[in-house]
């Protein structure tokens, strides 16, 4: 039984090691060619960086200097930032007013959230486009309260879960002690939800750093650009592609959220499960 057990753990490793290898090949592959010659990426994808072929770090320069990476980093810094940071705190607010106050108004909103999650984007980015405008959101602060609207419902679902295994005593003896519900949310559920808020965070700043429609449609790309949209910019005309440059703006788009999902890590399965304990 012990070696039947040894066995089947023995291949599940091998092919567990297999599709993680498959996953991290492209990202591999692109840090390879990031220190290639443009002619010989193409030509010549799989091979080792060396002699003629090795550029050193001419693709990176070329990549910061041709995309404006420098602003590119630091609209994408911005909008990433803020647009999470606006996220958790209106999520978990709305969450935790979902699960004390049950009424058909707080149903209604958190079925709304979940309905949310459902609805594909592309039903609706045309229209959204059109109202941003309106509205004159199509800017850095704008486009947060874009992302706001998009990203609420899967928070919600996150944080309403975490919170219903949260005990009401807790809360009533803040009450008792004095605490306003503002100060009951901020003092003593918000450090609660700590594991669900990194989650959440990592989620949905891997999602908006590396977004490139949404950014494309809302924003006056004239005048902002993220990371993914100045890189599509090294697309020349007739379909001709620095793919030197490109491989070099992408490597070091990737690094800051790699950096900061390394950093967190460990709070994902925490966070995750703690939130689906209650449904």
């Amino acid at each position: 039984m012990n070696a039947r057990k040894a066995k089947h753990g023995t291949l599940l490793t091998v092919i567990f090691t297999i599709i993680s290898i498959a996953y991290v090949y492209p990202i591999f592959l692109v840090v390879l060619n990031s220190f290639k010659k443009k002619a010989y990426i193409s030509r010549e994808p799989f091979s080792i960086p060396q002699g003629k072929i090795f550029v050193g770090w001419d693709n990176y320069i070329k990549g910061i200097e041709k995309t404006g990476f420098i602003q590119a980093f630091g609209w994408s810094l911005f909008i990433t930032v803020f647009s999470v940071a606006a996220i958790i705190l209106c999520t978990s607010m709305c969450a935790w007013y979902i699960c004390r106050v049950k009424n058909a108004a707080t149903n209604t909103i958190y079925y709304l959230c979940l309905f949310s999650m459902i609805v594909p984007f592309q039903m609706v980015m045309f229209t959204l486009s059109k109202i941003a405008n309106i509205l004159h959101l199509n800017n850095p602060v704008g486009i947060i309260v874009v992302y706001l609207g998009f990203g609420a419902g899967l928070s919600v679902f996150m944080f309403v879960g975490f919170v219903k295994s949260i005990p009401l005593e807790i809360e009533e003896a803040a009450m008792i002690d004095g605490c306003t519900p503002l100060q009951t949310f901020f003092q003593v559920v918000l450090p609660i939800l700590k594991p669900t808020c990194i989650t959440v965070t990592i989620l949905q700043a891997m999602w908006i750093w590396n977004d490139y429609l949404l950014p494309y449609l809302v924003l006056d790309i004239r005048k902002y650009k993220t990371i993914p949209i100045a890189v599509q910019y090294l697309k020349g005309g007739y379909g001709s592609v620095d793919m030197g440059a490109m491989m070099g703006a992408l490597v070091l788009a990737i690094i800051p959220i790699i950096i900061f999902y390394l950093f967190c890590q460990k709070y994902i399965i925490e966070g995750v499960v703690a939130g689906a304990v209650k449904g």
